[in-house]
Formats: C-alpha cells, structure tokens, sequence
C-alpha cells in the first residue's frame, strides 16, 4: 500500500469512528456525557473535545505545509486553540456537528495529497513554543494514532456505561483483496 493510501485509508476509519463514536456517546444523556469518569480528560465530553482541540491543532499545522494545502482552507476562520482542555463548545451535539464537519475536511484533504508531499518536512512549534521540524508522514502518522488512543479511553468510558461500541478495529476498513492480494 502506497503511504499516501495508507493515509486516505485513516483519513476514512477516522471519519467512520468519529461517526459511530458520537452516535454510541449520544444514547447517553447529556449529564452522564459529561460525568467526570476519571479519565485523562475527565468525560466522554472532555476526551472528544480535547480530541477536536489537538486536530485543529495540527491541521492548522499542516495548512503551513510548503506544498501547499487548499483543501485545509475551511479551517483557517477556526481559532488556534490555547490549551489542550479548552473547551470549544457546550454540547455533545454541538461538538458532534463541528467533528463531522472537520472530519469531511480531513478526508478531502487526505484526498489531495500526493506521495511527494508526504517527503518534505514540516518546521512548527509545538503547543509550547518550541520549535521543530519533522518528516510530514511521520506527523500524520502521529495525528492519527493520537485520535486512535483517546477514542479508545472514550470506547472504554462508554462501555463502563453501558454503551456497547462493537468492533472498532481499522482492519474493518482495511479493503479484503481475495485472491488477488495472495501470490500465487
């Protein structure tokens, strides 16, 4: 799989568990989303906003890539968020509407990028002001084990409530090749 399929590919199960995450924390009502469960980031509430929080973040990131990034357009009336917890809006499902709203971005922008955009480096500064520089691949890699790890915290935040997410495994978005991807 080339890398910048790998990358549409999470680009994909992102948006798909996004979707299936906030229908599942949705059966909650909205006290119980917010309940403070002891959890890194408090809530189901807490965890998937601090996950819009670091994607917007890094996206506004991305948008600095020397290759460019139109597709990234959408997001450059959003403010740079101040701080990891900082809330952004007051409901799940206020929260749930600007989630699938990025995540469309996310997939067009995945949509757009080319195996050569994935070689050059991105300098940024972190959240605290430091300067880096790194392989643009590895970041994105990075920005989707990131959505991967808290979505978990919020699959088990969901379950100890009840709430039964099935299964969230990426091989379920991973294309079956059959015989074809077998050698002969």
């Amino acid at each position: 799989m080339e890398r910048r399929a790998h990358v549409r590919l999470m680009a994909d199960y992102n948006r798909w568990m996004n979707a299936r995450l906030y229908a599942a924390a949705a059966t909650l009502d909205e006290a119980a989303v917010h309940d403070d469960r002891g959890a890194f980031f408090g809530s189901v509430f807490g965890t998937l906003n601090h996950l819009m929080v670091a994607d917007l973040l890094w996206l506004k990131r991305f948008a600095t890539h020397p290759t460019g990034a139109m597709a990234l357009a959408p997001i450059q009336h959003e403010p740079v968020p101040t701080a990891l917890d900082q809330r952004l809006c007051d409901t799940l499902a206020e929260l749930a509407d600007r989630r699938a709203r990025l995540d469309a971005v996310i997939a067009d922008w995945a949509d757009t990028l080319t195996e050569s955009d994935l070689d050059v480096d991105l300098a940024y500064r972190n959240s605290k002001g430091v300067p880096a520089t790194r392989n643009f691949f590895a970041l994105l890699m990075h920005f989707f084990n990131h959505q991967t790890h808290h979505r978990g915290q919020v699959t088990t935040l969901l379950s100890q409530s009840g709430v039964d997410m099935g299964p969230t495994d990426l091989l379920l978005r991973i294309p079956d090749l059959g015989d074809e991807g077998h050698a002969a």
